[in-house]
């Protein structure tokens, strides 16, 4: 047997966050990526390398922020790169009473997965990427490493009910689309407190909001 192919996986964090939030299952957000994507792998061919996670902490929601930061202490232990952007603030206005307000906008995920897959596809750290998206925005990214790197491959990877993006689809062909459904959440779960693999020390506990259905 040659060689497994090297898989790297970039996630889409926000994406993948919202489309199990519209679930209303809350626990399945308490979620081992590196569980997750070797799912979709088959180990006798493929060895999955490396994990990029993009996302960027709503340092303004204290709770969600702690919750987040939890969860990306338990990434870290299953080795996966957390790359975090950032949130933006801007002027909104009421549609109605044209009152203004402040809202946030998250910035540099699509930019950071590009430049990320585009990196490592230069660095050859990859026979084939696995992108866990259904951003349209990362098509040109995706075409560029396609071209560029003719014996590379690309599949992506929609989250729960989001399908995909008809670019990317015609893109990458239909036999290197993919979706995560629920009982895919469902086996990939960390458990409720979580060790560091070398110092047995526990580094992240799952929070309460996390907790699975009784």
């Amino acid at each position: 047997m040659g060689e497994r192919a090297r898989i790297q996986c970039f996630v889409d964090g926000f994406n993948l966050y919202h489309a199990i939030d519209n679930l209303k299952l809350p626990h399945l957000k308490w979620l081992n990526l590196r569980k997750l994507i070797e799912g979709f792998t088959d180990p006798k061919l493929q060895e999955v390398q490396s994990i990029f996670y993009f996302s960027a902490f709503a340092t303004w929601r204290p709770d969600a922020h702690r919750r987040h930061q939890q969860y990306v202490e338990a990434l870290k232990t299953v080795a996966v790169t957390p790359v975090m952007g950032r949130f933006k603030e801007k002027d909104a206005y009421c549609r109605i009473c044209k009152t203004p307000y402040k809202t946030h906008e998250e910035k540099e995920t699509d930019v950071n997965i590009a430049l990320w897959l585009l990196n490592e596809a230069y660095k050859d750290n990859f026979d084939e990427a696995f992108i866990v998206s259904r951003d349209s925005g990362l098509t040109p990214a995706i075409r560029m490493v396609l071209n560029e790197f003719p014996h590379k491959k690309i599949k992506v990877i929609s989250p729960p009910n989001a399908g995909h993006s008809k670019e990317i689809g015609q893109l990458v062909g239909s036999k290197k689309l993919a979706s995560i459904k629920q009982i895919h959440l469902e086996r990939s779960l960390f458990s409720a407190t979580v060790t560091d693999p070398d110092s047995g020390l526990v580094v992240a506990r799952r929070p309460a909001s996390y907790d699975p259905p009784a």
